[in-house]
């Protein structure tokens, strides 16, 4: 299997950050790591061997890159706002010097990735989606919660923490914009009903973020497994497996 590992430095996460291709040829997919994991997590937990044969003919891309979780989301010392402020500098990192390497290594055209996680993740995944969307028009989430607000957040709320919030930005999207969206993006949410899936907010959260894209009339798929599926890595081997087949 083709792999390729990169350090990209960037000056808004001050240092360099991970990525790395497998696959040599293919649909482009951005992988966000579970929370505050690296780019190796992808295949360390199996999720690059689930989707092997795909890899091996040509048919995906995956770029696996590093979060930044502990420096914003999961800092649970500083305020939501803060945190949300923090998360600008990988947004930054993403778009600026991520988005352009892939470019760069589908040959130049405008790769349009498919942004793709699991846990915190998807919350990533769909974010970014949604936020831009001109450069991601699908998102794969799996076992994801979609309000930061509910993770630990205290302190006053500002512009930063609401326009990372999807729960609340959707929700108020209207006029020509929310238009172009339904138009542009389309979200597949996954999650199982078993272990942990309570206890994380994913199974409420998948719901609740559903019935949003629903009110907003936003293209979505909501595909909730059985009561034996927990919130885990086999479970998003298997998910990823049954779903990527479908895009590439």
């Amino acid at each position: 299997m083709s792999r390729l590992v990169t350090q990209l430095r960037s000056d808004a996460i001050v240092g360099d950050g991970t990525v790395i291709r497998y696959g040599h040829w293919g649909r482009p997919v951005l992988v966000f790591p579970s929370e505050q994991g690296q780019a190796w997590d992808f295949e360390s937990n199996g999720m690059v061997d689930a989707v092997a044969g795909l890899l091996e003919a040509g048919r995906v891309k995956l770029y696996c890159v590093d979060s930044y979780d502990g420096q914003s989301w999961s800092n649970a010392a500083l305020p939501v706002e803060e945190r949300a402020r923090r998360h600008g500098r990988y947004e930054s990192w993403i778009l600026g010097d991520v988005v352009p390497w892939i470019g760069q290594d589908c040959g130049g055209e405008a790769a349009e990735p498919i942004t793709l996680g699991c846990s915190l993740g998807a919350f990533h995944a769909a974010n970014f989606a949604l936020k831009r969307a001109d450069v991601f028009p699908l998102a794969m989430c799996f076992s994801g919660n979609y309000d930061p607000a509910a993770w630990n957040g205290w302190g006053e709320r500002g512009d930063h923490a609401y326009f990372n919030n999807p729960l609340d930005y959707v929700s108020h999207l209207h006029g020509d914009h929310l238009d172009w969206l339904r138009g542009r993006v389309s979200l597949l949410l996954v999650c199982g009903q078993g272990q942990w899936e309570d206890t994380t907010g994913s199974l409420e959260s998948t719901r609740r973020f559903a019935a949003v894209l629903a009110s907003r009339q936003i293209r979505h798929e909501l595909d909730l497994w059985g009561y034996y599926v927990p919130h885990d890595w086999p479970s998003w081997r298997a998910q990823v497996a049954h779903h990527l087949p479908r895009f590439c």
